[in-house]
């Protein structure tokens, strides 16, 4: 893509679904070493199988709306991927979807969106700031894109970007106390959360395509 596009259309979705896969590809030993470390050493592996999923869903996809594209890679990561991750990066995928029914979205209404994809994630992990997960990169990555939504998309998702980017560093003193890990105890102490992690990847791809990068 060149040049920024000034409005979050059903295009600029999928390139965002797809460009997150390419990122999920890149990082997944990365993400299963993170997970290995504190948890079922699969979460790279599950999140790879499932944004391939999400590309060839997304193929020749009839969209009318970022929502419906949304909503077909949400629906797509919970039938394809076990463990904690699918569902939960469904369900957020999908709440954002739901509130992304539109031709096409401004920043104020996706951040709406983007905090709605967060309450789904916290309602279905139960999870809260500073309990080691993707709430720690989620919960910022959304508080700073509403924070600048004035400036543009591609400025709110950059800001986004970068704290959730942040905020997944934040997890490493943490100990966690919810998922796979929170049964380490202190030896969860030290390591950074792989669920963070991949949620600041989103991030960052929603960035880099808004900005047309």
């Amino acid at each position: 893509m060149t040049g920024a596009p000034e409005g979050l259309d059903a295009f600029t979705t999928r390139a965002w679904m797809l460009a997150a896969a390419v990122g999920v590809e890149q990082a997944a030993d990365e993400l299963t070493a993170l997970d290995a470390a504190i948890g079922d050493g699969d979460h790279g592996s599950n999140l790879r199988r499932g944004f391939r999923a999400v590309a060839e869903a997304l193929d020749g996809l009839d969209a009318p709306t970022p929502g419906a594209v949304l909503l077909k890679a949400g629906m797509t990561l919970i039938s394809s991927v076990g463990g904690a991750s699918g569902p939960l990066y469904g369900s957020a995928l999908r709440a954002m979807g739901k509130a992304l029914d539109q031709p096409s979205a401004d920043a104020a209404q996706l951040a709406v969106a983007l905090t709605a994809g967060l309450d789904a994630v916290r309602r279905l992990g139960a999870a809260q700031d500073g309990d080691k997960t993707m709430v720690d990169a989620w919960a910022p990555g959304a508080a700073a894109f509403t924070e600048a939504e004035g400036k543009g998309l591609a400025a709110a998702s950059e800001a986004a970007a970068e704290a959730a980017e942040l905020g997944a560093l934040t997890t490493v003193p943490m100990q966690a106390r919810k998922g796979r890990a929170s049964y380490l105890g202190e030896r969860s102490v030290g390591h950074q959360d792989p669920g963070a992690t991949s949620t600041a990847l989103l991030f960052r791809t929603l960035a880099d395509v808004l900005a047309g990068r």
